[in-house]
C-alpha cells in the first residue's frame, strides 16, 4: 500500500530553551489504515498530531504527507486538504450559527462552486450522521452531535486522512460511541486514513495498529492484541488495557491460563464460557 503519512527522524520543541517534545520520531501510516496513538499526558501525542496537519513544523527531520514535505509553505493548502484535523473541543471548530452553514464554511473559503458545495455538505452530514440536524443551531446539539458536525466539516473537504486529537475526551459514553462509530465508518466504507489520539483503550482496541508513546518517543507498535496482551508492560507506562484483558490477567494470578489477547467482549465471553465448561 502507499504511504499516507511519513515522519522521518522528527524532533520538535516549543522553544529553543525548552525540552524536546518529540525525540527522533519515525513513523509511517499507510493509506486506508486506522492507527491509534496512546500515551500518558505530556508524551507528545498531540504534538505529533499537529505536525501531521502542518499546524506545527519539525525542528529537525521531516513530515511527508502523500509525497509533500510540510515545510513547503506554498503547499500548505494542499496538505490541509489532504489531512483534516478534529480537536478535543468541538466548540473551537464550529464557527457558524446553523449546522449546514458550518459544514459549508471551509468549502466557501476554498472557492468550491455553490452547486458542488450543496452536494458535498449533504453527503458529509449524512456520512457523519447529523443530516437531520442540518437546520439547527450548534447550541441546540449535544457534545457528541457537535463533534460529528466538526467531523462533517472535515469530510466535506474530502481529505484522504483525518487526524483526531482526543475527540471524545469531553463526551459521555453514548457520545463517545457515536463519534467512534462515525470514524470507523469513514475508515472502512470510504477508505479514509485515520489517526486517532485517545486515552480510551476501548477506542484504541478498534484500530488496525496501535502506537504507544512515552516521553516524546515511540515506545512500541503493534496490533491491539499484541499491545494489550502485555498488561504488566502497559501498567508500567501508567496506561490501562481493555477491561477484558485486565480480567483475564487478574484471573491468571490465581493459577489459570486465559489469553489476555481476548480484547473484545464477545472474545472474552467465549473464552470464559469455554473455561467454565472445562
Amino acid at each position: 500500500m502507499s504511504i499516507m503519512l511519513n515522519a522521518e527522524n522528527v524532533w520538535f520543541r516549543y522553544s529553543q530553551e525548552g525540552d524536546w517534545a518529540l525525540k527522533d520520531i519515525s513513523l509511517q501510516v499507510e493509506k486506508g489504515e486506522f492507527v491509534a496513538v496512546l500515551g500518558s499526558n505530556g508524551c507528545g501525542k498531540s504534538t505529533l498530531a499537529k505536525l501531521f496537519n502542518a499546524i506545527l513544523l519539525p525542528e529537525k527531520g521531516d513530515i511527508i504527507v502523500e509525497g509533500i514535505n510540510t515545510k513547503e509553505e506554498e503547499k500548505l493548502l494542499d496538505i490541509r486538504q489532504k489531512v483534516g484535523m478534529v480537536f478535543q473541543n468541538p466548540d473551537n471548530q464550529i464557527v457558524a450559527t446553523v449546522v449546514e452553514e458550518d459544514v459549508a464554511f471551509a468549502l466557501e473559503n476554498m472557492g468550491v462552486p455553490p452547486r458542488e458545495i450543496r452536494t458535498r455538505i449533504d453527503e458529509a452530514m449524512q456520512s457523519a450522521g447529523i443530516y437531520k440536524h442540518r437546520e439547527k443551531g450548534p447550541h441546540q446539539l449535544s457534545g457528541g452531535q457537535k463533534q460529528r458536525v466538526a467531523i462533517a466539516g472535515i469530510i466535506a473537504m474530502r481529505p484522504d486522512c483525518i487526524v483526531l486529537d482526543e475527540p471524545t475526551a469531553m463526551l459521555d459514553p453514548y457520545g463517545r460511541e457515536a463519534v467512534i462509530n462515525t470514524v470507523k465508518k469513514l475508515n472502512k466504507e470510504y477508505g479514509i486514513t485515520v489517526v486517532l489520539i485517545t486515552h480510551y483503550m476501548t477506542e484504541a482496541a478498534q484500530a488496525d495498529r496501535i502506537v504507544v508513546m512515552t516521553k516524546g518517543k515511540i515506545e512500541k507498535m503493534g496490533t491491539p492484541k499484541e499491545i494489550f496482551s502485555q498488561v504488566e508492560y502497559m501498567q508500567s507506562l501508567a496506561l490501562d488495557v481493555p477491561q477484558t484483558s485486565a480480567l483475564a490477567y487478574e484471573i491468571n494470578k490465581h493459577g489459570f491460563n486465559l489469553s489476555t489477547e481476548a480484547i473484545s467482549i464477545d472474545e472474552c465471553a467465549a473464552q470464559l464460557y469455554k473455561f467454565l465448561e472445562e
